[in-house]
């Protein structure tokens, strides 16, 4: 395990700290983050500097650049993929520090270890890359989750090699599961060294346990050079939450900002609806003690946060099941898509409502936290809407062509975040998930904020054509559909 806190420190007064107006920052990034990234610097009074490639000519996040920094904070690159450019970008126009978003390099630890450490070093704008590291490895998190007293998925914590010692832990997850009342069990055995849903299959029955192990630990030697297996278990009725941690560079005093519910998702458990906080236990009913959960997920969230000294924004992850019990998914070392969410139910007192990228920002430049945990209250109910171009009823299936009109109705309550222009057709590129919208919608408990939602969702006049001359299918009439079942299991 890393030890707490020193290196950071030690990286930190190398240089003499410079004030948030000395930085400038390069947003390595595209679409409705990289256009928040470039707000919050902008508010902040921080300079920065834009990438964007030639199939994002026509992005908003282009056209937000030129308006708040102009022409000459812009560079084109041919791959926000290419680390090489990124690095070249950063040189030319003179950047202190790097802000990832999410996705591509947001954790990646390499990446960001070369931001510090290559010869003009820079900041990395998120977690320390020694943490992206440690808490990037699931077996590592779950490790330290266990040695913290903190559930995670009942199962091995290592990678099994041996056919006994594999098959008494699957008896016993069978066993655990019968005792929860569970009618189905359902193990997973799955190559350690895998990843993206390879090497992975589901056991029903114990008696075909062996099977199914030698022959993923035969594919993982062929595939992955490691015969290691993992063995879990599949957890299928549960809802997914998450925590939402903010620390300084110390590390030391980590803050929370509350609990999203995360459960409304397509066949491919990609993120459709979010909702803050992560249960509504004063108006909705549970078989369990809700409050009890959210408290004790928020606890063990920051109980793990102060043993590695964690250093930015970050997001524990929980599936919570039906009877209550609550258990550790993974951590995510960087900010998430659904911050805003978190952010518009969130006060800090003495300065009003939280940018959450904000605080990532400034605490990533090296800015004391500058407030405790008794200084941030909660008010209301928050959910977003990840508006989409697909075809929910066709599986999700991404679609492709020219938005031709997309408006919706202003109101007090609604903060819409997308790159889709509005003054002009928009071809999506197919290079990129077509997303188009991020809604967040406040309400003063779940019942207002639902119906808002509803009214946000009908207001929406969203119009095109592919190719073919087919109209634009999206994910509107799905969002509507599911607004009812919020917080429920």
């Amino acid at each position: 395990m890393m030890e707490k806190n020193k290196p950071k420190e030690a990286e930190i007064e190398q240089k003499p700290k410079l004030s948030l107006s000395d930085h400038k920052v390069l947003v390595a990034n595209r679409g409705e983050i990289a256009m928040r990234i470039m707000r919050a610097c902008h508010n902040l009074s921080i300079p920065f500097a834009a990438v964007y490639t030639r199939e994002d000519a026509q992005s908003g996040h282009v056209d937000l650049a030129r308006s708040l920094g102009g022409d000459n904070c812009l560079y084109r690159v041919s791959s926000y993929h290419d680390a090489n450019e990124i690095m070249s970008v950063a040189d030319a126009a003179g950047c202190t520090a790097v802000h990832p978003g999410y996705g591509f390099f947001a954790e990646d630890f390499r990446f960001a270890r070369r931001v510090t450490k290559r010869d003009r070093s820079m900041i990395f704008i998120g977690p320390s890359w020694k943490i992206i590291r440690e808490l990037g490895d699931k077996i590592n998190t779950k490790r330290l989750a266990r040695s913290l007293g903190v559930p995670t998925v009942p199962g091995s914590d290592r990678p099994i090699y041996d056919e006994a010692e594999a098959e008494h832990i699957a008896k016993s997850l069978f066993a655990f599961q019968e005792q929860q009342g569970v009618t189905h069990p359902l193990v997973l055995v799955k190559a350690s060294a895998g990843g993206g849903g390879m090497g992975i299959e589901e056991v029903y029955d114990p008696d075909q346990f062996r099977s199914v192990y030698r022959r993923i630990r035969n594919y993982a030697l062929r595939q992955f050079k490691d015969e290691g297996v993992l063995i879990e278990q599949r957890i299928k009725d549960f809802n997914h939450l998450e925590v939402q941690i903010v620390s300084d560079r110390t590390g030391s005093h980590p803050v929370h900002f509350g609990t999203r519910n995360c459960s409304i998702q397509s066949t491919g458990r990609q993120k459709r609806i979010e909702v803050a906080p992560g249960f509504a236990p004063d108006t909705l009913d549970y078989s369990f003690d809700a409050a009890r959960v959210l408290t004790n997920i928020v606890d063990y969230s920051l109980t793990m946060a102060t043993k590695v000294g964690y250093d930015n924004v970050g997001t524990w992850e929980w599936i919570v099941t039906r009877s209550g019990e609550p258990f550790l998914m993974e951590v995510n070392t960087r900010i998430q898509v659904e911050n805003g969410v978190s952010a518009c139910i969130s006060h800090v007192a003495g300065r009003g409502c939280v940018d959450l990228i904000s605080e990532q920002i400034r605490l990533g430049l090296g800015e004391d936290l500058g407030y405790t945990q008794a200084e941030i209250a909660t008010e209301g109910v928050g959910l977003e809407y990840r508006i989409i171009a697909e075809d929910p009823a066709n599986n999700f299936t991404p679609w492709v062509g020219t938005i031709e009109t997309f408006h919706w109705q202003e109101t007090p309550w609604l903060t819409m975040l997308t790159h889709v222009p509005t003054n002009r057709s928009y071809e999506i590129p197919t290079e990129f998930d077509p997303n188009l919208a991020l809604a967040i919608i406040w309400g003063k408990n779940l019942e207002e904020a639902k119906e808002r939602g509803l009214a946000f969702l009908s207001s929406i006049e969203l119009k095109g054509k592919n190719a073919a001359g087919d109209e634009l299918k999206s994910n509107i009439d799905f969002l509507k559909a599911n607004t009812e079942h919020l917080l429920r299991f």
